[in-house]
């Protein structure tokens, strides 16, 4: 029997009790979470009382990161702390899952992809929705050439009214951003997958702050503290690329919709998709021809369990993660381009 793999979680947040321990816990036959870590003591001892069979609990990460008999990390802290802790963990020669985004900004990522390579070790970064059945079908579709040449793609990211009320989302300095560098991002990477990965050039990007600061906004996330909103609450970006394909992505934690909307739609010569729900539409004998794919076993896997299980297969089997180093780094340029393009009014080249 192959042996377990040892998991180190740091940061027991909610995306920690939320995804990465849930989706560890459920395969015990294949790992064993075998370290915790958090800087709040309060954080430590709410997770533990749902995880008491963990046998390491600490305060440092560089304690857990000094355990040899760790094999890989999740990385579960707020963005600021993603660069370094991942760095630290590499050197230690650690395989890291890296929540999204990888960083805070592309020279932090660009770092942490160049210590993966130095050490020889797995970078996985936390974009889950690549998981999701239904877009594992769309992939194969368009990797079969059923869509021909995508050359635009919208994506989005929209909540109505969707500030979360906890945690660091309405601080800049600790997450780099608002709903673009937290749901737009996700969004955003799947469109980058399904596209094929063509390299990004430019982006001309704005971002609007007109509900964030205001006491009179109603929040369903839990109500935030406007006092202290420094983000942007809506932002949009046209993203060009050498192949000459663009995308349109938009994202909002607050937006005067009817409802919610996260979706991808894909523009191809040989036909067209929807994400959310899955749909393809090709023009067939003369006519316009629409379907919607049933997927076996249903859309109902979670895509975090299935996150955690990639990435201890990866490392028990020395594969490749789905969602690369360098891939979340695309991801990063792209977002330093908009937010610079938003401050200064003007398209901004993507080196």
């Amino acid at each position: 029997m192959a042996k377990k793999v040892r998991i180190g979680v740091i940061g027991s947040g909610g995306i920690a009790n939320g995804a990465h321990l849930p989706g560890y816990s459920l395969i015990p036959e294949d790992c064993e979470i075998f370290a915790l870590c958090d800087i709040l003591p309060e954080a430590l001892e709410k997770t533990t009382a749902k995880y008491p069979n963990i046998p390491h609990v600490l305060s440092d990460y560089r304690e857990l990161l000094a355990m040899p008999e760790i094999d890989g990390v999740s990385v579960c802290t707020p963005n600021f702390a993603h660069h370094q802790i991942t760095i630290d963990a590499l050197k230690a020669g650690k395989n890291v899952l890296c929540e999204k985004p990888i960083a805070m900004n592309a020279v932090q990522g660009a770092e942490m992809v160049a210590a993966a390579k130095a050490a020889g070790k797995i970078l996985q970064i936390g974009y889950n929705s690549r998981f999701q059945p239904s877009n594992q079908a769309l992939k194969r579709y368009i990797d079969a050439g059923e869509l021909g040449d995508i050359y635009y793609a919208r994506a989005q990211a929209l909540r109505v009214r969707g500030i979360p009320g906890w945690g660091v989302f309405i601080d800049k300095e600790k997450q780099g951003g608002g709903p673009l560098i937290d749901i737009g991002v996700h969004m955003l990477d799947l469109t980058l997958w399904f596209m094929g990965h063509p390299k990004p050039i430019a982006a001309s990007g704005v971002t609007y702050q007109k509900f964030g600061k205001r006491s009179d906004v109603v929040g369903f996330m839990g109500q935030w503290d406007h006092t202290k909103f420094t983000v942007e609450d809506f932002a949009a970006a046209l993203i060009r690329f050498e192949n000459g394909a663009t995308i349109m992505l938009e994202s909002s934690f607050v937006a005067n919709l009817k409802q919610d909307s996260q979706n991808v739609t894909l523009l191809g010569t040989d036909g067209g998709a929807e994400a959310y729900p899955l749909s393809l539409t090709q023009e067939k004998h003369r006519t316009m021809v629409s379907f919607e794919p049933k997927i076996p076993g249903g859309n109902g896997l979670n895509t975090h369990n299935a996150e955690m299980k990639a990435f201890v297969e990866c490392i028990r089997d020395g594969k490749e993660p789905l969602v690369t180093g360098e891939q979340g780094l695309m991801v990063a340029k792209i977002m330093d381009a908009i937010y610079k393009s938003s401050d200064e009014g003007k398209e901004v080249a993507i080196g």
